[in-house]
C-alpha cells in the first residue's frame, strides 16, 4: 500500500513561559478569527495585546506546570494513532500546530521529506467552526498544495458513535466518584463571538448534537438519566459572546442549591490550560465560593476508545483518495 501520511492538527499552546507572548502575537494576528481594526492595523494590535495579556497568561501557565501540555499529549496521540493504522497499511502520523510550534507547514513539510504523497488532514476540533477549523483548514490547503501532496480533509466529526461513547465513559467513570444523587452535568464548549453563528457557522448546532447524542448513549447504555447543562467558557474581549458562560451556569445552579456539579469539556479532545487552570482552579474556586462541589471528568487525551475513533476517521477519509 502506498505511503500514507495523518497530521492531527490542533491550535496549539506555549510549552514554556517564554512562547507565551509570542504564542499569544500569533493567535492574535489571525484576522479570520479576530478582526481588529482595520486590516493594516491587525499585526501592531495584535503585538499590543500580546504584551498586556502576557503576564496574565504566563500566570495561569505557571500554575499548571510552566507551559501547555497540549504538544506532549497531541504527540502521545499521534503515536497511540499510527500504531493502530499500521494494523491496516503504512502510516505515518504529524503533529502540527496552526499558532505554535511544530506549525502546519512544518508537519506537511516533513511529511513530505518522508516521501509520503497522501495526507489526511485530521481536525482536532470535533465542532465545525470557521475560527478553528476553517482557518486550520486554510493553512494546511495551503501546505498540500505547495508541496504537491494529495490531501483529503476530516473537519467535523462531532457525531462519530466512538467519540460520543468515548465521551460518555469518561462521564460514567466520573459520576462513580459520587454517592447518591444530586449531580448535574455541566458540558463546557470554548466560547465564540455571537457573530460567528449569526453568520451561518454551525458550531453550537454541533455542541448541542454532541450532548444529546452523549446524554442519549448514557440514557440508552448505561441506565443514567441526570439533569444536564450547557455553558461556554473563554470568552476574551468587548464583542458580544455565547451565553450562558459557564461561570453563570455555575452561578445559576448553586443558587438554587445544586451540590455537585460534574462539568465536561465537551469541545477539547486533550487536557491544556482550559481545563487544567480555568476548570480545575478557576471555576472550581468559584463554585467552593458558593457552596458547591465541582469536580471534571477526565479528559480523552490517549483513552483507547477515542484513538479508534479518530482511526476510524482516517481509515474512512483514504476512501476518498483516487
Amino acid at each position: 500500500m502506498e505511503k500514507t501520511g495523518v497530521v492531527l492538527l490542533n491550535l496549539g499552546g506555549p510549552d514554556t513561559l517564554g512562547a507565551v507572548r509570542p504564542f499569544l502575537y500569533n493567535l492574535f494576528s489571525d484576522r479570520g478569527i479576530i478582526p481588529l481594526g482595520p486590516a493594516f492595523m491587525q499585526r501592531p494590535l495584535a503585538w499590543l495585546i500580546s504584551v498586556l495579556r502576557a503576564k496574565k497568561a504566563r500566570d495561569a501557565y505557571a500554575r499548571i506546570g510552566g507551559g501547555s501540555p497540549l504538544l506532549r499529549i497531541t504527540r502521545q496521540q499521534a503515536d497511540a494513532l499510527m500504531e493502530a493504522l499500521n494494523e491496516e497499511g503504512d502510516f505515518r502520523v504529524y503533529v502540527g500546530m496552526r499558532y505554535w510550534h511544530p506549525f502546519i507547514e512544518d508537519a506537511v513539510g516533513q511529511a513530505l521529506k518522508d516521501g509520503v504523497r497522501r495526507l489526511v488532514g485530521l481536525s482536532l476540533y470535533p465542532h465545525y467552526s470557521r475560527a478553528t477549523t476553517g482557518s486550520t483548514r486554510e493553512r494546511f490547503d495551503d501546505a498540500v498544495v505547495r508541496a504537491g501532496i494529495e490531501s483529503v480533509f476530516v473537519d467535523s466529526w462531532y457525531d462519530h458513535p466512538l467519540y460520543v461513547d468515548a465521551l460518555a465513559g469518561t462521564i460514567e467513570e466520573g459520576l462513580s466518584g459520587y454517592d447518591g444523587d444530586g449531580v448535574h452535568l455541566l458540558f463546557s464548549a470554548h466560547s465564540l463571538p455571537v457573530s460567528f453563528i449569526d453568520d451561518g457557522d454551525p458550531y453550537v448546532d454541533e455542541i448541542r448534537g454532541t450532548v444529546e447524542a452523549v446524554v442519549g448513549r448514557l440514557r440508552a447504555k448505561a441506565g443514567i438519566s441526570i439533569p444536564y447543562h450547557i455553558g461556554y467558557q473563554s470568552r476574551s474581549g468587548p464583542v458580544k459572546w455565547l451565553e450562558p458562560s459557564t461561570e453563570d451556569v455555575i452561578v445559576e445552579l448553586a443558587g438554587k442549591g445544586v451540590g455537585s456539579i460534574l462539568v465536561v469539556p465537551v469541545s477539547f479532545v486533550s487536557d491544556h490550560v482550559e481545563t487544567l487552570y480555568e476548570i480545575d482552579i478557576l471555576y472550581r474556586g468559584l463554585a467552593e465560593q458558593h457552596g458547591t462541589d465541582l469536580r471534571r471528568v477526565p479528559s480523552l487525551n490517549t483513552r483507547p476508545l477515542f484513538i479508534s475513533a479518530l482511526k476510524d476517521l482516517v481509515t474512512r477519509a483514504t476512501e476518498g483518495f483516487r
